[in-house]
């Protein structure tokens, strides 16, 4: 098969074996891979898209190692996203897809407990299943609580999986709680500290485990520090954040200057995030998670005033020289920028 990969991050070539509807909006991805592809459960890798040299967006292996026949990503579809709807609607069986080497710490094989809560809020589950297929499989002596938060019933990922992971594994402890029509067994509403305290009545025990949106895992850190948990076993997981996205104004506009090969400039909205506005004007840059973790969308910001949001891994040497994330600074007055 010809080698269609132009990403220079994502080298691992994988090929559409099936695809699967989960949701209306979430469809899993079941790949093979042509070489061996070693990850651990809670993982995430980039995905080129459309096997663009520049862009690639970060999907957790809801798969896992040593259990699933094949690598798979979970996706829900973004509307106007460059990624999740390509992915949701275009890509066929038999298709190349292009994979970074897996990323991140957010995995139960790095961090080691005897009780764990693992909680997802939507599409968040998916790097949960995989930790919990793992966990149960190879660490069946834990404790083990998972959290499934949706908006409503049929927003459940993986529905028949986990009946079926609860029916093999007595001792595992699955929760739902849905913000509307719950239907028994599910908890209703959004998450509140009597919900997790009955949950996990000896929370301070558990290492917590969570992945969704920015303000779930905010309010659940909240909830489990003010019922005696530990924040030094509090991890969290995010691939997009509305925060950062939040704040454009649309009627006030600067001027982004691109620095390199050929100076370009570019009237933007203020308070856009530089990473949008290059994207926007198709300037070469690379991007991730999106929310300030994975650390590919560097750029050094020559002169200007930017809001940064979230320095990620840089280092104190990397900042004093202009480097910011792309994905985690708004733009706030006329900015140059070296690509």
């Amino acid at each position: 098969m010809a080698n269609t990969n132009k990403n220079p991050l994502c080298i691992n070539e994988l090929q559409v074996y099936s695809i699967v509807k989960e949701t209306a909006d979430i469809t899993t991805i079941n790949l093979i891979a042509q070489d061996f592809y070693p990850y651990q459960p809670g993982q995430y890798a980039m995905v080129s898209i459309r096997n663009t040299p520049h862009i690639a967006r970060a999907y957790s292996l809801s798969s896992t190692p040593g259990e699933s026949r094949f690598v798979s990503i979970t996706v829900r579809e973004i509307e106007g996203g460059k990624g999740s709807p390509w992915l949701s609607h275009e890509v066929k069986v038999g298709d190349q897809v292009w994979f970074s080497d897996p990323m991140g710490d957010f995995s139960c094989e790095k961090v080691v407990a005897d009780n764990y809560l693992l909680a997802g809020a939507g599409s968040g589950i998916t790097p949960v299943m995989s930790m919990a297929r793992w966990l149960l499989k190879n660490r069946p002596e834990v404790n083990l609580t998972v959290l499934h938060s949706v908006h409503s019933p049929e927003d459940v990922i993986f529905k028949q999986e986990w009946a079926e992971l609860q029916a093999k594994y007595p001792k595992f402890n699955f929760v739902i709680n849905a913000t509307e029509n719950a239907v028994a067994p599910m908890k209703s509403g959004r998450i509140t500290q009597q919900m997790i305290a009955e949950i996990v009545p000896n929370i301070q025990d558990y290492t917590v485990m969570t992945c969704g949106p920015q303000s779930y895992m905010d309010h659940l850190r909240e909830i489990v520090l003010a019922l005696g948990g530990s924040e030094q076993r509090f991890f969290t997981e995010a691939f997009f954040d509305n925060n950062i996205q939040s704040g454009i104004d649309y009627d006030k506009q600067t001027t982004l200057t691109i620095k390199g090969v050929s100076n370009q400039q570019f009237n933007v909205p203020v308070g856009m995030t530089l990473l949008a506005a290059l994207e926007e004007h198709e300037q070469p840059v690379v991007s991730g998670c999106r929310t300030g973790l994975c650390g590919l969308c560097k750029t050094k910001v020559l002169d200007g005033e930017v809001e940064t949001v979230r320095t990620g891994d840089l280092s104190a040497e990397e900042i004093a020289e202009g480097y910011v994330l792309a994905c985690s600074c708004r733009l706030k007055s006329d900015v140059s920028v070296a690509l």
